[in-house]
């Protein structure tokens, strides 16, 4: 029987720093993981945990010199020599080494690194766990390992999943990303449900994981979270579901129930305050439909002006805004504590501009106002509409012989000799003292009518100025009768069409278009003409532009097909540059998604994104595919048909001519009559 070799071990011994000198033969060049600073301080605080592996430096003769190089263990060096120069490390400090003398030095340099093993991370997870539960702080583990305390408090994360979860993840059944996903939720046994739930998926993305287990909860981000501040859904016992692996928009709140409830009494608070204004009713709730608003009529208060103080404090503010902006006017960058000087008096003005608005006693008598939350959080208030039910009779008029004239019913006259008789010519010998006669009132007016229109023909930015003086006083008051100029504007309110209408950027900014023109517009139809006379042609043109585009209608109702009006829609896109993407419309459960087929679902990723991801998702159920897809066709810029615009249709170039010359020609005469039936036969 033979006998193995025994192996003999390399010696190790300590060395003096200033005996120890760099390799050439060291693999690692390329720096990678942690700097030499950080490990000198680790050594500092630690030691030297490992040895350097180094060989005798011999000289021409195969001598030793006392001198040792390093082939392996280069980074520990040089953090020994950082100490050194630090004077924190003697310069003959004994460094425990292992001298090796067989086989090369480029082998002891790339064995070393390539038999190595990496610390799995999930021994790491537990690791960091250890040192807590021993009473290290999350700092004092960060500072040990230099990393930061955002580190720690995810690897921690990553430790307090559930064990069956770290075991699969052990085993490489579960990726990293699959593992951070869970900490979403603390619940073990949810955690187990979800992942059991997901072995039965084709897919097991991240998402579809936190989708899952934060499922009933309301995001920070929700109006409602944010109305009611999340400090105090906490205070109130309230639970916050936090992602430190991504963005999460503040977390989940848990407790769903909790925040309508906080939701619920925080606006009846907020309702009694406005109730004590003395208003005739007060509508409350979390939202309401967008065009709620559309039958009943707006009374529009004044702002109180300003006090002698408050102006005194606001010229005070913009002296000093207007001497800073001077001041840095030329910097590339503001200093900080400008900028933020800056951003309080903007703060500070914007407080003292905006005015609390004043109503009349009647106002109050007959109006009410509605009470909900906006799109970021804030409370919204708005004051001043009146029901039909509750709008005061109107009196009526009447005329010279005594007869009541409703000044609110319209009258078409098609011809004036139907409307009178010729009694009316009766007595023409009477006195001067009875006034002109019906019949001869309207021939006389006839005849200036059609002088006027004439007039107004010749003159046409008059005849815009009537024009846009009848459109406004339809679409902005209440009563549209003191124009001359028969223009019926239409337009038409959506709302129930299309749900959250009313949280599209593009709404938001035609109902901030309309809240400004109104706030500008004279309170009584009777100023209107008066007003928009003074008005700069600017104002009167973007005024003029508003009023035509509230009148715009491209809906395709299936009771009231027009496809000439459809098509024009189209031609009004393409010539205005229409991008739906830019205008902020995005594809997502509530806007298409969630309200097609599967099939059109995967026909919208297949062209967005391409085959592989289509086939992805072609086996996931409805739910979990619309929210798949929303995520993928994200950024995309994808559109459904019905919402992309057509470009131009370019214009054909004009034909070019080309004149031949067959020949000599004799006079000029003929050479024109030529040229001329040329250009004629190609026309």
């Amino acid at each position: 029987m033979t006998k193995s070799k025994k192996i003999t071990l390399s010696a190790s011994r300590d060395i003096p720093f200033n005996k120890l000198v760099l390799s050439q033969s060291n693999v690692r060049q390329i720096k990678a993981g942690v700097s030499i600073e950080e490990l000198a301080e680790d050594i500092a605080r630690r030691t030297l945990l490992a040895s350097l592996t180094v060989r005798p430096v011999l000289d021409d003769d195969g001598a030793e010199t006392g001198m040792f190089e390093i082939p392996a263990g280069g980074r520990r060096y040089r953090a020994l020599e950082l100490l050194v120069k630090q004077r924190r490390l003697n310069k003959t400090a004994p460094v425990p080494c292992i001298v090796r003398t067989d086989g090369l030095a480029e082998e002891d340099s790339l064995a070393e690194n390539i038999q190595r093993a990496p610390l799995h991370p999930l021994d790491q997870f537990r690791a960091f766990r250890a040192m807590r539960e021993k009473g290290k702080s999350e700092e004092e583990i960060a500072a040990a390992f230099f990393v930061s305390v955002s580190v720690v408090k995810q690897r921690l994360k990553l430790a307090a999943v559930s064990a069956t979860l770290l075991d699969a993840y052990a085993e490489a059944e579960m990726t990293l990303d699959q593992l951070m996903a869970f900490t979403v939720n603390p619940d073990h046994e949810r955690q187990q449900q979800v992942w059991e739930a997901l072995r039965q998926h084709y897919s097991k993305q991240p998402y579809e994981i936190r989708r899952m287990l934060t499922e009933g909860a309301v995001r920070a981000s929700d109006r409602r979270a944010q109305f009611v501040g999340l400090d105090n859904y906490v205070e109130a016992g309230g639970e916050v579901l936090r992602d430190l692996f991504q963005s999460d928009d503040g977390g989940w709140l848990q407790d769903a129930a909790l925040l309508e409830t906080m939701v619920t009494e925080k606006l009846n608070e907020e309702a009694q305050a406005i109730r004590a204004e003395g208003w005739h009713w007060i509508e409350v709730g979390t939202d309401f439909p967008y065009g709620h608003t559309y039958d009943l009529r707006r009374i529009r208060g004044e702002a109180e002006p300003m006090n002698d103080e408050e102006e005194k404090t606001y010229e005070a503010l913009k002296t000093e805004y207007d001497k800073l902006e001077d001041e840095y006017a030329e910097a590339d960058e503001l200093p900080e504590e400008v900028d933020e000087r800056l951003g309080e008096i903007e703060t500070a003005m914007e407080a003292l501009q905006n005015r609390p608005i004043r109503f009349e006693a009647e106002d109050y008598a007959i109006a009410g106002a509605f009470v909900s939350i906006d799109g970021s959080g804030g409370l919204r208030v708005e004051r001043g509409y009146v029901r039909p039910e509750d709008e005061p009779a109107v009196e009526a008029e009447d005329d010279p012989d005594g007869e009541t004239v409703n000044p609110d019913k319209d009258v078409e006259v098609a011809d004036a000799s139907d409307q009178v008789t010729d009694q009316d010519d009766e007595d023409e010998d009477d006195d001067g003292t009875k006034p002109l006669s019906d019949r001869l009132i309207c021939e006389l007016t006839v005849h200036r009518t059609m002088a006027l229109r004439d007039a107004l023909a010749n003159d046409p930015q008059l005849a815009m100025l009537a024009c846009l003086h009848a459109i406004v006083l339809q679409l902005f008051y209440h009563y549209g009768q003191d124009s001359c100029v028969e223009i019926s504007p239409r337009s038409t309110q959506f709302g129930s069409q299309a749900p959250n209408l009313g949280d599209a950027a593009y709404v938001q900014s035609i109902d901030l278009g309309i809240e400004t023109w109104a706030g500008n517009l004279p309170k009584q139809p009777e100023d209107l003409w008066a007003v928009l006379t003074e008005w700069d042609s600017d104002s009167r043109d973007a005024l003029f532009a508003h009023c035509v585009a509230m009148t715009v209608n491209a809906v395709q109702e299936p009771h009231h097909r027009k496809p000439r009006q459809i098509a024009h829609a189209d031609i009004l896109a393409s010539t205005l540059g229409l991008d739906m993407v830019k205008a902020g419309w995005t594809p997502t459960a509530d806007s298409y998604l969630g309200r097609v087929t599967k099939a059109q679902i995967l026909a919208a990723v297949r062209e967005a994104k391409g085959d592989k991801d289509a086939d992805r998702i072609a086996g996931f159920k409805k739910p979990d595919m619309v929210e798949a897809a929303e995520e993928l066709l994200a950024g995309t810029g994808w559109l459904p048909q019905p919402l992309r615009t057509a470009p131009l249709a370019e214009e054909p170039d004009e034909p070019e001519f080309e004149i031949v010359d067959d020949g000599d020609v004799t006079s000029d005469e003929p050479a024109v009559e030529e040229e001329d039936a040329a250009l004629q036969a190609a026309e």
